[in-house]
């Protein structure tokens, strides 16, 4: 008997991601996501990027553990920070923390090239490994410490990082390209807010808040 790939639950999350859009517009300012996020959120099989046995939880509107004190974050969470990078076909993107590689994959479905650093190296190699199975061609993980972003990528249309930092840091304005996006969860633990810097055309940043939030704190090489 085949094994189950989840068509029908991945179509009804999608509904509901647009249907929370919709009822939390006016706190985040997006009543509704790119069709192309929405897309991309419809073909990732949630399901393989989940330990087997919660894979019937795999897309409940919720974050889910994934071992190793992590996560993989809220469907509703990767769509909105999707949406908000405004992500073009040509994009090279960076992501702070691979974790299991969903939103990796979600974001290569968007943008030409994505970049991902993970700190934990087995998180990394796991995930690296998901992604290569799954036909995901154009994503390059690395072991690192996220705060430094991947210089040696280039300058990045878009940068999402998945773990809350207190501060932005600059490495990581430094590797934004003029007209490029950065959506960030920034704060300490109890007053982490979800931030979208730009930096526009002629160089100058523009900060913007969307909502609060509450993401794992960024782990940082040689901290506690």
């Amino acid at each position: 008997m085949p094994e189950n790939d989840f068509t029908e639950e991945r179509a009804r999350l999608v509904q509901e991601i647009e249907a929370y859009a919709f009822h939390t517009g006016e706190r985040t300012g997006r009543k509704s996501f790119d069709p192309r996020v929405m897309n991309a959120i419809g073909r990732v099989p949630r399901h393989e990027f989940v330990p087997r046995e919660i894979r019937r939880f795999s897309y409940i509107n919720r974050p889910l553990p994934i071992g190793m004190d992590a996560t993989i974050s809220q469907p509703f969470i990767v769509a909105l920070m999707t949406d908000l990078a405004e992500i073009a076909p040509t994009a090279n993107v960076l992501e702070i923390g691979t974790g299991a590689g969903y939103q990796a994959a979600v974001l290569s479905l968007l943008a030409e090239r994505v970049a991902s650093v993970e700190i934990n190296e087995r998180l990394e190699e796991a995930a690296r490994n998901r992604l290569a199975r799954l036909g995901f061609k154009n994503i390059a993980t690395k072991v690192g410490d996220g705060y430094y972003g991947w210089a040696d990528k280039g300058k990045f249309d878009a940068i999402l990082v998945t773990s809350a930092p207190e501060l932005i840091p600059p490495p990581l304005i430094e590797q934004l390209a003029p007209g490029g996006r950065m959506v960030i969860p920034t704060g300490l633990p109890d007053a982490q807010k979800l931030m979208v810097v730009m930096r526009n055309p002629q160089g100058r940043l523009i900060t913007t808040e969307v909502l609060e939030v509450a993401f794992s704190q960024l782990q940082r090489a040689g901290h506690a």
